[in-house]
Formats: C-alpha cells, structure tokens, sequence
C-alpha cells in the first residue's frame, strides 16, 4: 500500500516542496472585512502584508470545511491507498475537526488516519515530512500515522514577534496573555503546545534571535530545522546563525501564509525544529 499525505496551508510549506513530494494541501481562507475570501496561498506574502497595512481590521481566517477535505481524501486515496492527515493545533482551529469528520464519513471506502499536531507553520511542515518520509519506506497506514504522532512530540516551533497586537484581537494568544500591558519595547518569545504560549521576553530584536539560536544549540542533534518569516527583512542574518546546526538536509526557510500571518503580525520570525530522538 501506498500512503498518500495530506495537510492544510497553515502549515506554511513551500510549494516547491509539496509539489515535488506530492504532499497535497487543503487550503484555509482569509478575509478583510466584508470582502470576498481569500484562498490561503493564492495571495503572495508582499501583496498579503501590503494589504494587512492598509486594512482598517485584522483578517479573519476560516478553517476549510469538512467537504473540502473529502475531496482531498478521495483524490489522494483514488487507488485505494491509505491517507495520512496532518493539521495544525486542534486549539487553534477547526481544521482537525473537519478533517476528522471526513475521514469518518469515508470509513470502508478509504482509510484516512487524522493527526493532531498540536503545532503550526513549519511545525506541522515537519510532521508532514517525516510522515512522508515513512511512507515513502513502505510503512502500512498505521505505521505512517504513528510516525506523524512521534514526530509531533520531538518537533518544536518558537518565534519573537514584533507585536501581539494580532494574537490578542484574533483571541488566540494563550498563555502569552501576561506578556499584554508590559511589552513596551520588549520583543515577546512565544512557543506552540496546543496553544500559544510567552516563551520569554528578549529587549531587542538582535537578543531575540541570539535566543532563538541558543534554544535550538541547547536541544542537540536535530533531524530537521527550519526558519518561517513574515516578511522579515532579517531572515538571511538568521539562518546563516543556525547554519552551524543545521542537520544534514539543511535549512527549510519559508514564508508564513496569510492565515498564520493574520494571527502573528508581520516581521515574525521564528524557528522550527524536529530532533532525532
């Protein structure tokens, strides 16, 4: 049997890479205002954040409908192969929950596993990689699922932001909550478990990924590494910093979508990382 994977667009993989490993996305949607949706990955990072700054309200971002799924499922499964599903944190959206009512719905016709990563952006890219990777191994359906799960519990995704202006008004910020009232000039840290939680506060931008850089120097070997920016003038700076710990495939850099960047403000910038063990 081969396994096919599936994932949303809050993960924030390049389409170069989902393309060339066949990994097929099921896009989330913004809005601005009363305007039309916008299909996640149909907009580019520039026109998206030009656009957030002339925009008088945040855009709302809607999870893909439990149909939107199916469709996935039956496309990626149209052999009869097995699915392997993974979406971001079921706390930060009902993405998980629709992909988990269309894996029922197709119960005895196709075999869809649904996994939780209780992550997002890259984070949930690495989940998709290594279950790629185990599918690609010959692993049967359940054994690409248990991969993703495993996977999950060694990948770790941190990030400083420039505000957290968009988590707080998009309802989202967690246990970052504390930080609101004392930032000042302060550059929050905050970290994905489920939710989005204050990891630390840095004084400046060039201390926040120093820190950055130190937490994942602390964490030893890694399987797989990653940089997610929005728009961030800074990036190139930031990944030649981890290219002394990159592992052995290198540095993913990537932008972060519009739906995950509605939430995070511009000029984030964050890391991901997956260890071995």
């Amino acid at each position: 049997m081969t396994v096919h994977i599936v994932t949303d667009s809050a993960s924030d993989m390049p389409k170069a890479l989902t393309s060339e490993l066949d990994i097929a996305v099921v896009p989330l949607t913004v809005r601005f205002g009363d305007e039309p949706e916008i299909v996640d990955g149909s907009i580019s990072p520039q026109d998206f954040w030009r656009r957030c700054q002339a925009a008088p309200v945040l855009p709302q971002t809607s999870a893909p409908s439990a149909g939107d799924f199916e469709e996935a499922f039956r496309k990626a499964g149209a052999d009869g192969d097995g699915v392997v599903c993974v979406t971001l944190s079921a706390d930060l959206s009902a993405t998980f929950a629709s992909a988990t009512a269309a894996a029922k719905a197709l119960e005895g016709e196709i075999p869809v596993r649904v996994i939780d990563t209780r992550s997002c952006s890259m984070g949930e890219g690495l989940v998709a990689l290594t279950a790629h990777e185990a599918a690609l191994s010959g692993a049967t359906v359940d054994e690409v699922a248990e991969a993703a799960r495993s996977a999950a519990g060694r990948t770790r995704v941190l990030a400083a932001l420039d505000t957290l202006e968009n988590l707080r008004k998009g309802g989202r910020i967690g246990g970052a909550q504390a930080m609101i009232g004392s930032l000042l000039s302060i550059k929050p840290i905050i970290e994905i478990h489920g939710t989005v939680e204050s990891e630390s506060k840095q004084r400046t931008r060039s201390r926040a990924m120093q820190y950055l850089v130190d937490k994942v120097k602390s964490v030893g070997p890694l399987h797989r590494l990653a940089v997610v920016h929005g728009e961030a003038s800074d990036v190139e700076e930031f990944t030649e910093m981890l290219e002394p710990l990159a592992p052995a495939s290198g540095i993913i850099v990537s932008d972060v979508g519009a739906v995950i960047g509605a939430h995070s403000g511009p000029r984030l910038l964050g890391v991901t990382y997956q260890t071995s063990t």
